[in-house]
């Protein structure tokens, strides 16, 4: 009678030449999903809370628009209350018109009537500096206004 021999089966090495090709899809997923911001802040702000929120669905459509305390000391002149911030620069409420007629321009029709205008302002912000945002918004016939807060 005859024995079989037994062969040793060793672990099979592992096939590493798709690696490179997940790696790099891996990377080009994080860079479509992540938002970078586009406007450095230079005004500072607390969110207030809420208690009803929802969350902005397409970002492409929202225009900001900053409310508060300039984040370096102004000059004497200009003063250190509640500043308005449009993108990169400080503005006042005259401008806002100009801001949104140029935020239309750069929007896809798609975006366009979904546009929404988020205030991003200080929870300490007086309630006529934001009267005063309204009304201007109100004037440039921009009607959907968000006010961003986070959850109590």
């Amino acid at each position: 009678m005859r024995f079989a021999r037994r062969q040793r089966r060793g672990m099979p090495s592992l096939n590493t030449s798709s690696l490179p090709d997940l790696i790099f899809t891996v990377l080009f997923f994080f860079m479509i999903v992540t938002h970078m911001r586009r406007v450095p802040l230079k005004v500072e702000y607390q969110v207030p809370q809420g208690t009803e929120l929802t969350r902005l669905t397409k970002k492409t459509a929202v225009s900001y628009i900053y409310i508060g305390r300039p984040m370096q000391p102004l000059r004497a002149k200009e003063g250190d209350g509640t500043r308005i911030q449009l993108n990169d620069k400080f503005a006042g409420t005259d401008d806002i018109a100009d801001y949104i007629a140029a935020e239309r321009t750069r929007m896809s029709p798609a975006d366009l009537e979904q546009m929404v205008v988020s205030i991003k302002a200080d929870k300490n912000t007086r309630m006529g500096i934001i009267t005063d945002v309204k009304q201007a918004l109100r004037q440039a016939h921009a009607q959907k206004i968000n006010y961003s807060s986070r959850e109590k």
